[in-house]
């Protein structure tokens, strides 16, 4: 059997760092232009390649979105990009327009392709035209079930990788070709700067009623008619991997370091247990619901996948307060605050070695070592004794109140 790759996200130098050191088989980024995420950090040239530089020295690889759908104007930059994508060490560019990967042959022909989901595939025709073309993995359509995911590495050579998504936010839209934003905000989705207006809440207004503004449910809080669940595959990965899926993408390149930390650390350990041939723990399954998400769903996966989510809501069971930047055997620990905390809160330590280690905060002490009942700025140094020894970018998170 095949031993999946672990995906993660790493849309800035700070996420980088917890996806590597949260157990990362590889990560995806992108530069300051050509990826579809342009709120993320993203990195500058010099950024980029220290960034492949940290994840080779990790012994994980880095694959660069430039995945847009770029426009006549666009193209002009592109050569120049590729090339320096090849030349920073990149381990595959992952490209969802042809003319693109026409240019990435041309100018970066060393640098594996791998074809974004945005361009769709759903059958083994077209990635087998796409390995022809000369994709080494295809990132499959999110609409597909596992048989026919099953039935496409059936009919596709061995030496064609698949790639699937098991986390993260999914697109009302199909593949995440969408061109609402464009519509309603002038933002292009397809060109990195969508609005996420499937996210924002509707009324009905009649032509003849204006500034009367009608329900689409009964709902008070009003209609999210195109709002979807988030995806959540992590009790499915054997399911997974027995469809002939290679590479586990978790989606998050906008989120925050410690989704990176926490989603990438659940995921490693589930995989983990998996190639042990060990049962699945549920404990990794609620480490998910300690991350802010919508309600989770299996996707398309398992068939219709009730995507509907009829309100805005996020939920979380955790949040982090707190960052380990060195700690001594002891459990002595430096670290720098992320969000308010006090003497008698209910928190976590998250090691990437272990399962969390709860514990209530007794000791709570500035950078000089003064007492504190109050940690009340971010990024303030502080000190405390913890449950066990962790290593730097450990976390500390508050658990939230039932």
């Amino acid at each position: 059997m095949n031993k999946p790759e672990l995906l993660s996200p790493a849309g800035d130098r700070e996420r980088l760092e917890m996806a590597l050191h949260y157990g990362a088989d590889a990560v995806y980024l992108a530069g300051k232009a050509y990826g579809l995420r342009a709120a993320a950090g993203n990195f500058d040239p010099e950024g980029m390649a220290e960034a492949i530089r940290l994840s080779h020295a990790s012994g994980a690889k880095v694959y660069v979105a430039v995945n847009t759908l770029p426009h006549e104007g666009q193209l002009a930059g592109l050569p120049e990009h590729l090339a320096r994508c090849a030349a920073a060490g990149a381990d595959g560019l992952i490209l969802a327009d042809l003319g693109v990967l026409a240019l990435a042959k041309r100018y970066a022909p060393a640098v594996p392709v791998h074809i974004s989901t945005q361009f769709g595939v759903v059958n083994s025709e077209s990635a087998r035209m796409l390995h022809a073309l000369g994709a080494q993995r295809v990132v499959l359509a999110r609409e597909l079930h596992l048989d026919e995911i099953a039935a496409i590495r059936a009919n596709c050579p061995p030496e064609l990788e698949l790639e699937a998504f098991v986390h993260g936010a999914m697109c009302v839209s199909f593949s995440g070709r969408c061109l609402l934003s464009n519509y309603l905000t002038g933002r292009d989705g397809n060109g990195g700067v969508c609005a996420q207006p499937c996210r924002w809440k509707y009324h009905l207004v009649e032509e003849k009623r204006p500034g009367q503004y009608f329900q689409l449910d009964e709902d008070a809080e009003g209609a999210y008619i195109l709002n979807s669940r988030d995806l959540c595959m992590i009790e499915h990965l054997s399911a997974l991997r027995d469809a002939g899926v290679d590479s586990f993408k978790i989606e998050g390149r906008m989120k925050s370091a410690y989704y990176a930390a926490a989603v990438t650390n659940a995921y490693r350990h589930a995989l983990d247990d998996m190639l042990a041939g060990k049962p699945f723990d549920p404990d990794w399954r609620k480490e998910c619901d300690k991350l802010s998400h919508r309600p989770y769903s299996s996707g398309f996966y398992f068939g219709q996948p009730g995507e509907h989510y009829p309100e805005g809501s996020y939920f979380y069971d955790a949040e982090i307060v707190a960052v380990v930047e060195s700690c001594d055997p002891c459990g002595e620990a430096v670290l720098t605050e992320r969000n308010r905390f006090s003497v008698g809160d209910r928190v976590e330590l998250l090691n990437r070695t272990d399962k969390p280690v709860p514990f209530t905060v007794a000791d709570l002490r500035d950078g000089e070592g003064q007492p504190l009942e109050t940690a009340r700025h971010p990024m303030m140094p502080l000190r405390m004794k913890l449950p066990a020894p962790a290593e730097r970018l450990s976390i500390l998170r508050r658990i939230k109140k039932d």
